[in-house]
């Protein structure tokens, strides 16, 4: 399991500011693509912050998920790096996808 969640971290590090990505995302980058909720844990043990960003990942839907710090202070991060949250969702979702190429 910590493989697994090594390659989430490092995956989600590459996340640049001002941007996010998706469980889903992550899970399809670490060619886990059905493990987006095994994701989510391992970002709930993320030991790196703030090298490694998992405030930077969001659901599908642009919903904000969860975050080991509370949800208000994902808010505060997301909001300090100049994305727009509206309702407890990225809004557009699309604006702000890290789209890894």
């Amino acid at each position: 399991m910590l493989s697994f969640n090594k390659a989430v971290w490092e995956a989600t590090r590459k996340i640049p500011k001002g941007k996010v990505s998706t469980y889903k995302k992550i899970a399809e980058i670490i060619v886990r693509p059905r493990a987006y909720r095994a994701v989510g844990n391992a970002l709930n043990k993320n030991p790196y912050a703030p090298k490694v960003p998992c405030h930077r990942v969001v659901c599908s839907d642009g919903s904000l998920g969860g975050f080991a710090l509370g949800i208000n202070k994902k808010i505060k991060l997301l909001r300090s790096e100049g994305v727009t949250v509206i309702h407890n969702k990225v809004k557009p979702l699309d604006k702000f996808l890290y789209d890894k190429k």
